[in-house]
């Protein structure tokens, strides 16, 4: 069975996403949020960045051709911008640390 006909992959994929469009659309109101709203939507971020990292993590150590093209497409699409998929994470964990800092 390839990678991407898991159940398990797919479900955890789809969720990731709507999660992500979720709180993207919500961080529109992020300015308007009191103090605990924003301690909310930073610890959700936190959150989905975990998911995230280990959802990849799963495509990395997969023998699967596919998955494995997956991380070489990402790599790609992330070096057209000058930056790997670490530093692209590292650059999202600053983000939230600074907002965490704004809110203090």
């Amino acid at each position: 069975m390839s990678f991407f006909d898991s159940d398990i992959i797919q479900q955890e994929a789809k969720q990731l996403f709507e999660d992500y469009q979720s709180l993207t659309k919500l961080g529109g109101d992020y300015g308007k949020f009191d103090r605990d709203g924003k301690v909310i939507f930073i610890e959700q971020m936190e959150a989905l960045m975990e998911r995230y990292k280990i959802f990849m993590k799963r495509f990395e150590l997969s023998d699967d051709f596919m998955a494995k093209m997956t991380v070489e497409q990402m790599k790609t699409q992330l070096g057209q911008f000058g930056i790997s998929p670490q530093q692209m994470f590292d650059q999202m964990n600053l983000t939230l640390e600074r907002m965490k800092a704004e809110i203090k």
